[in-house]
């Protein structure tokens, strides 16, 4: 790595900090971004270099999607020169494939060849297949065998998150041994920190933290060290339960096998910061229909599409409202104030019931809601619906009876509440679950549904009420 390489791929320093380039809350102040545009636009690169060169990888990212667009082809230019491979793994999906499509081939195949490989694979598998095989083309024999084994995988499985690049040693081996090969071996990840332990097929048969070997007598034998249990990953499993084995064991690398249970590779808690986040900006951009992605990086063509399939179908259930709202015309246009008050009960259930979904969601996500609790978790959520719907629908009912003096009015109102927010309570959990065991992901469609529930449910339930005493008469 040379010496600017060095300097970018530094945690950023009290230099960074203390030149003004970051606010509170460890962000690129707006004015350190429009020097650094500036000094670009007046073809003063090195001032430009000169002012991001403390930064850090990330932050270097940062600074490029900050960037407009037309913009960031003469800022990536200038910085050329101090614009190291993690930079480029730091980058948005988005933005990354719109400067690699600048590049050649072999300049790709150079950036990949100096990255991990789940970092290699990150950036070469969103490009088109004629795309990726010219790269893989220029790619040195090992990474590109790497790199065409972990693609193989299914996306978002521990195969494509995994790093190829592991420290494997046999468990007859001393303490002695192990440090000896630690320090002479080129072909060992950069970071690691443990060692597994391996049979002679390469099966693992435990695992060995680097601290206990630094402290341990170096005649020891690593087989009266090692830990046995461990938390091995399948490679085809899923990244998302990859990172609920992390979260739950508290792991900070783990190891992966194949089929047969051999060693592959390993997974870091890095990989996995990134998997969390990734998979939970998504489910909540999902519940809000608006897509996978929902990027501010995102060409506006795609986003329109993405989210104007879910707002037809959202049309469409509003229409299912309304059409509820049509059978009470006639009480409705004999007693207007009905047309005032029911927006209300379907507002409130919509609410509520959006709760209910999220906490449903997230239970499911994190297999806190099972099989073997859910008719506990549906009885917990209709005594919290109940209790919610009882005091909304006493306030709401005794101020409908004060401002319009018509008690009975109150009593409906306050009915249609409790009965609406059961609803919301019961649609909030049921519709997820529901989803979730017929292989449906839950946060793709289930607020669509909750909605339409909490909807028709309030507005029948309300009009109904409203018709069966006779307000509109």
């Amino acid at each position: 790595m040379s010496e600017s390489e060095q300097i970018a791929a530094a945690p950023p320093g009290d230099s960074a900090r203390d030149s003004g380039s970051f606010d509170e809350e460890d962000r690129l102040r707006p004015e350190f971004v429009d020097k650094v545009l500036d000094a670009v636009d007046e073809g003063d690169d090195e001032t430009a270099r000169k002012l991001v060169q403390p930064l850090h990888p990330a932050d270097v990212a940062d600074l490029i999607e900050l960037a407009r667009s037309d913009e960031r082809d003469g800022l990536v230019k200038a910085l050329a020169a101090i614009i190291s491979p993690d930079v480029l793994a730091e980058l948005n999906d988005f933005v990354r494939d719109s400067l690699l499509d600048e590049m050649e081939p072999q300049q790709v195949a150079d950036i990949a060849g100096q990255l991990e490989t789940d970092d290699a694979v990150a950036l070469i598998e969103d490009l088109d297949a004629d795309e990726q095989q010219a790269v893989l083309e220029h790619m040195e024999p090992d990474d590109r065998a790497a790199v065409e084994e972990a693609l193989a995988y299914p996306e978002e499985t521990a195969g494509r998150l995994m790093q190829r690049d592991v420290c494997a040693v046999p468990e007859h081996w001393n303490v002695g041994q192990v440090i000896d090969y630690l320090r002479s071996t080129a072909e060992l990840p950069d970071d690691f920190w443990e060692v597994f332990v391996v049979s002679p097929t390469h099966h693992p048969v435990g695992t060995c933290k680097l601290s206990l070997i630094l402290r341990t007598p170096r005649k020891t034998l690593v087989s009266e060290i090692m830990q046995r249990e461990q938390s091995l990953i399948p490679a085809d499993m899923d990244q998302e339960d990859v990172a609920l084995r992390f979260q739950k064991y508290a792991l900070v690398s783990a190891a992966v096998v194949d089929e047969e249970g051999r060693l592959v590779g390993m997974i870091t808690v890095d990989d996995i910061v990134h998997i969390i986040q990734e998979e939970a900006g998504e489910d909540v951009l999902l519940l809000a229909g608006a897509g996978e992605e929902g990027d501010i990086n995102e060409p506006v063509r795609l986003t329109v599409r993405r989210r104007l399939f879910w707002l037809v179908i959202n049309l469409g259930t509003a229409i299912i409202a309304a059409s509820v709202v049509s059978l009470f015309q006639g009480e409705i246009g004999k007693y207007a104030v009905l047309a005032v008050l029911m927006p209300i009960v379907a507002g409130m259930g919509g609410n509520a019931g959006t709760q209910t979904l999220a906490v449903a969601v997230r239970a499911l996500a994190t297999n806190q809601l099972t099989e073997s609790n859910t008719i506990r978790a549906f009885a917990r959520e209709l005594k919290i619906a109940l209790a919610n719907g009882l005091t909304l629908g006493l306030l709401i009912g005794a101020g409908v009876a004060l401002i319009f003096g018509n008690p009975l009015l109150g009593a409906v109102m306050g009915s249609a509440m409790v009965i609406n927010n059961l609803a919301a309570g019961l649609g909030g959990i049921l519709v997820p679950v529901t989803l979730d065991r017929t292989g449906v992901d839950p946060a793709v469609s289930s607020a669509v549904f909750v909605t339409t529930i909490t909807d028709v449910t309030g507005f029948f339930s309300f009009l109904g009420l409203a018709a069966a005493v006779g307000l509109g008469r």
